[in-house]
């Protein structure tokens, strides 16, 4: 799953890398890395999504239960969603 839902994640940020989708996902994604402040993301966000994108959300959050959410899949699919991000 990890790798799934981490590829679903890249697939939609590299394709509209500022569309609001992809910039909520970004936005979860990224609060999904630091622990420390504890994984804080504006839950009413996830009406702007469709179904679809809210499962992807949803399996996100998942991941990071399972800590998923490190490791070398979890850094490659960061460092593409980024570079996606500041140089479209």
């Amino acid at each position: 799953m990890p790798n799934d839902v981490l590829q679903k994640v890249v697939d939609i940020i590299k394709a509209d890398p500022h569309g609001g989708v992809s910039l909520n996902l970004y936005a979860l994604i990224s609060t999904l890395k630091m622990e420390n402040s504890g994984y804080m993301y504006m839950l009413r966000k996830l009406r702007d999504l469709s179904p679809e994108h809210r499962r992807i959300a949803y399996d996100l959050m998942e991941l990071m239960a399972e800590n998923g959410n490190q490791g070398e899949a979890w850094e490659t699919a960061l460092q593409t969603i980024d570079e996606a991000i500041r140089h479209a």
